[in-house]
């Protein structure tokens, strides 16, 4: 497989990465008329190679905004089978989701990264709501537009969900089984980290952040202004000073390595209503279909694969695959651990699908 360029040079102190990384980034931006941020990207669309479409279309009256990729030689008349891609919390269809989108392309498949609604390109007010019900419902509606896009095989569709596009897709999954053969990757389950903090680091505050979230809905309902969780910015100081692997390097890939206007750590308050009683490892016994969960064996997130692998009882040809020395971001671009992922993807859509 194509080798990835490395796009940060992590023996370089954090300040000094930040100044090239950003640097890079923004002419990497300039130079691709998609915007897209990934190392590898494609810049031009020619005959014989793959092919990127921006597409939209309507889910539930709001516009969505996504990139639908195409195998090199691509034929319409031919059939071929396809993968959606659901984005990380934070994330949209410009960074790793497209990566892998991209990357799956140069093995056959059509594939498809969408925005979720109220993120990124796609429209929905108020802007960066984060309710499972809806980045659910996305996952639905990619599946809806891509199996009638010309050429695809709708009976050999398959999904692929990264971080908190993992815990939807695992939930997506449960019911709907136009998917045929489920994967996900650094799995994040939004409900628990949102009621019990990362890593069970909140379970105190549980009540007292449920309050603010009921407050922000009252202040939302009077239309005064919208409260957000997360963060908007953040320093070089900051970063460094970050604990966790997650964040830390989350906050450098996001602001930093692989930033994009569209792209954010923000969330409504009042999402939490609905975040903080949900959970993606309930009635994963519904999921009959193939399932591959992967996560890095060094991931900080490990925690929430791990939880949920056991519950899916029903599931066909079940495995666990952990990406020795990877941690969560690290699989998000690192290429030796991208190589490793899209592998053992291609041997599990190839079985399935």
């Amino acid at each position: 497989m194509k080798k990835l360029t490395s796009i940060i040079a992590l023996a370089m102190s954090v300040a000094a990465t930040d100044v090239v990384d950003a640097q890079s980034t923004h002419k990497g931006k300039q130079q691709n008329p998609y915007t897209l941020v990934y190392e590898g990207a494609i810049t031009k669309n020619e005959k014989g190679k793959v092919n990127i479409h921006p597409v939209k279309y309507k889910l539930n009256g709001i516009e969505i905004a996504a990139n639908v990729y195409t195998p090199a030689n691509y034929d319409a008349s031919k059939k071929y089978p396809a993968v959606a891609v659901a984005h990380p919390n934070g994330g949209i269809k410009e960074q790793t989701a497209g990566l892998y989108a991209q990357r799956l392309a140069e093995e056959g498949y059509i594939t498809i990264a969408a925005d979720a609604a109220y993120q990124g390109a796609s429209g929905g007010e108020p802007r960066h709501t984060d309710k499972p019900a809806s980045r659910i419902e996305d996952i639905h509606g990619m599946a809806d537009f891509i199996i009638q896009y010309a050429g695809v095989d709708a009976n050999r569709l398959g999904v692929l969900g990264i971080c908190g596009g993992g815990g939807y897709t695992l939930k997506a999954a449960q019911s709907d089984k136009r998917f045929k053969a489920v994967a996900t990757l650094s799995m994040f389950n939004s409900g628990e980290v949102r009621r019990n903090g990362f890593q069970n680091s909140q379970l105190n505050t549980i009540q007292e952040r449920l309050k603010q979230a009921s407050d922000a809905r009252v202040q939302e309902a009077a239309g005064d202004k919208i409260i957000y969780a997360g963060v908007a910015s953040i320093t070089d100081a900051e970063i460094a000073k970050t604990t966790t692997d997650l964040y830390r390097e989350g906050y450098e890939y996001y602001y930093r390595s692989h930033a994009h206007p569209n792209s954010t750590f923000l969330y409504t308050m009042s999402s939490l209503l609905d975040l903080m009683t949900w959970d993606a490892a309930t009635n994963m016994d519904l999921i009959n279909q193939p399932l591959l969960m992967m996560a890095g064996s060094k991931a900080d997130t490990k925690y929430m694969t791990d939880e949920a692998f056991p519950k899916a009882t029903n599931a066909k040809n079940k495995e666990l695959f952990l990406i020795e020395g990877a941690t969560h971001i690290q699989t998000y671009w690192k290429p030796e651990y991208v190589s490793q992922v899209v592998y053992k993807l291609l041997s599990f859509y190839q079985k399935n699908l």
